[in-house]
């Protein structure tokens, strides 16, 4: 995923996620719409080994189809700005960045006669 999502905001891979996890959760809802239907001289009576696990989990295959409606909500031109902003902001905080507080005493130190 990070691979294909260059210049997707944190938002943006939320969105993905959410969507993924969304279509899961439809299809595992439609399964038992359907399972539900079955008449109940088809339904085992108790879970096999060799029957889908009924919760549902998040595949691959989930992530390709939330990747259809994936966005970017960035520009290429407003992370240059950002960018500048970075520096320039890394910049001013050098001004100062040397400064120190002079050795005082600490209060502690104070009242113990120190």
């Amino acid at each position: 995923l990070a691979n294909v999502t260059k210049g997707f905001s944190g938002a943006d891979l939320t969105e993905i996620c959410q969507g993924a996890c969304e279509i899961a959760i439809r299809e595992s809802i439609e399964q038992d719409i359907v399972r539900e239907r079955e008449p109940q001289r088809h339904r085992p009576t108790a879970w096999h080994a060799d029957e889908r696990d009924p919760v549902p989990e998040i595949r691959r295959d989930h992530f390709e189809e939330a990747m259809k409606s994936a966005r970017r909500s960035v520009s290429d031109n407003d992370i240059r700005k950002y960018e500048l902003f970075v520096q320039t902001l890394q910049q001013s905080r050098g001004f100062g960045s040397q400064f120190r507080f002079p050795n005082l005493q600490s209060p502690l130190q104070r009242t113990s006669g120190m």
